[in-house]
């Protein structure tokens, strides 16, 4: 072989040997969340994970071009598990607030919610009266470390008002001591408050809403040293979601028609949860095996169709 064939030969055997080791090299990164909490969070009868959030962060990996592992960790600990380098990510509809942004970083805002007042349809009481003890065990509850829980404190407790707050692990247990008759309401989140009802829908009903404007963010340990959300700010975009800022500093969460963005919120927020479960069932591997942006489109569509079928 002569030297310049030999030459090529090598360079050509180190390009392939690289491209392998980059591959190989991909970031990983660990997510916490606290699951179940539908539709953001979910898991099937297999132990299966998926859930707005869940789909949103893994559809972003394939975009930004990292990988994830995801682990069920108790909401009001998965802050401290980021900081302690234990997790990479929390994803677990995190209200971004000032207090979490002085132990954390943020992403731009992927979603924004209110808290809704769930109450027993039977329990003849409305938004008010749940709220201010009026109800036979005067007490309502809220998961632990929540901005439900938060709101309970702030607004009613802080001003005198004569109600217990009990706090859950995680909202399910809030919702069944509801239904169970050992407290007067939950307040949640109002997306995952319609999924409460989804599930019992003969008795639970939504008494009134919060009006608390609360915008969810993807969280980082302080400073972001790993560059994570810059890589997430940018593929939400790519997957169709930009914020916009407005006078005042308001920010609109600005969906593009048609896009992965809109399909995964047309998917999960309106169908039952048995709908959303049969579908994503049905189109996971469409996502589960995604190389690409237009794999994570074509999942987001398949989930879309099936859902609101």
């Amino acid at each position: 072989m002569s030297r310049k064939l030999l030459v090529g030969f090598l360079v050509v055997t180190l390009a392939v040997v690289l491209g392998v080791g980059t591959a190989i090299a991909k970031d990983k990164y660990i997510v916490g969340s606290d699951i179940p909490w539908a539709p953001f969070e979910m898991e099937t009868p297999a132990g299966e994970f998926f859930g707005f959030d869940i789909d949103a962060i893994r559809a972003i990996a394939v975009v930004a071009g990292f990988d994830l592992e995801i682990q069920k960790i108790a909401f009001d600990v998965i802050i401290e598990s980021v900081k302690s380098g234990k997790a990479d990510l929390g994803v677990s509809g995190f209200t971004i607030t000032a207090e979490r942004e002085a132990a954390v970083d943020f992403s731009n805002p992927y979603y924004l919610s209110n808290q809704a007042v769930v109450i027993r349809k039977d329990s003849g009481l409305n938004v008010v009266t749940a709220l201010i003890g009026k109800g036979p065990n005067k007490a309502v509850g809220a998961q632990n470390g929540t901005t439900g829980f938060g709101w309970v404190e702030d607004q009613l407790q802080a001003n005198g008002v004569d109600v217990q707050l009990k706090g859950y692990d995680t909202y399910p247990m809030a919702i069944l001591d509801l239904i169970n008759k050992r407290i007067d309401a939950v307040i949640q989140d109002e997306p995952a408050s319609q999924a409460s009802l989804s599930a019992y829908p003969n008795d639970l009903t939504i008494a009134g809403i919060l009006n608390t404007y609360e915008y969810f963010g993807f969280l980082v340990v302080d400073k972001d040293p790993k560059g994570i959300l810059p890589r997430i700010n940018a593929a939400l975009v790519t997957l169709g979601l930009q914020v916009v800022e407005r006078a005042g500093g308001v920010k609109e969460l600005v969906v593009t028609p048609g896009s992965t963005w809109a399909n995964l919120l047309k998917a999960y927020f309106g169908p039952t949860n048995e709908k959303i479960e049969a579908a994503w069932l049905k189109c996971k591997n469409l996502l589960l095996n995604a190389k690409s942006a237009e794999d994570v489109a074509e999942f987001a569509r398949c989930l879309a169709q099936e859902a609101t079928k």
